[in-house]
Parts: structure tokens; sequence; C-alpha cells
């Protein structure tokens, strides 16, 4: 279920549908419920979610959940954001060390 303005839960289920197939720009937020780095950046992950609403599509895996997607991508330390359009990875962020505007102008930027 999709919530308007909302991440999306991104799964190894998903993901294909969600993220390779899409026609918008997705980003990826990769995180784990113990990761206090990733805690602090997810209020500005669902703000820019809302903000990019229409145009580009915002997500969020959980490690747990998705331990074969981040094995996939090189995934080695969260938080880290991918942005992905036409299925492929186009850029990314490492680390807790962004701002909202930093995020929403790359996920705009492919848009």
């Amino acid at each position: 279920v999709h919530i308007r303005g909302m991440a999306l839960t991104i799964t190894e289920d998903n993901f294909d549908a969600e993220v390779l197939s899409s026609d918008q720009p997705v980003l990826v937020d990769f995180w784990a419920e113990w990761c206090g780095p990733c805690k602090m950046i997810s209020p500005m992950v669902d703000a820019v979610a809302a903000e990019v609403d229409g145009i580009a599509k915002v997500g969020k895996c959980n490690l747990d959940d998705g331990q074969a997607i981040a094995a996939k991508y090189g995934i080695r330390s969260i938080p880290t954001l991918l942005f992905f359009k036409d299925g492929e990875v186009k850029d990314q962020i490492v680390g807790a060390n962004v701002t909202q505007g930093q995020i929403s102008e790359k996920l705009k930027g492919l848009a």
C-alpha cells in the first residue's frame, strides 16, 4: 500500500517492480533498526518523499528484509542512499552527513 508522500517499503519481493521497472527515478534508503545515523536521516528521506511526490519515488529498504539487494549493490555501510533511473544506479550518498536539500536535488536532477 502506497500512501502519497510517504516512503515505500522496499523488500526483495517488490524491488524489481518498484525500483528497477519504475518509469520514475527512485531513491532507495538502505537502513537498519540498530543504526543510529539511519534514524537521523529518516525524517529527511520522508520529507523528500513528500517533496518529489508525482515526479519520483522514495523507498526504504531495511537490511534485514533486503540482504540480497544490499549484496547485489555492494552496500557496505549504512545509511546508503542509492539513486536509480531506468533500472540503473545513477548516484549514491553514503553516511548521514547530508542535508535534505542535497538528497532532493540529486533526485530531482534525475526526474
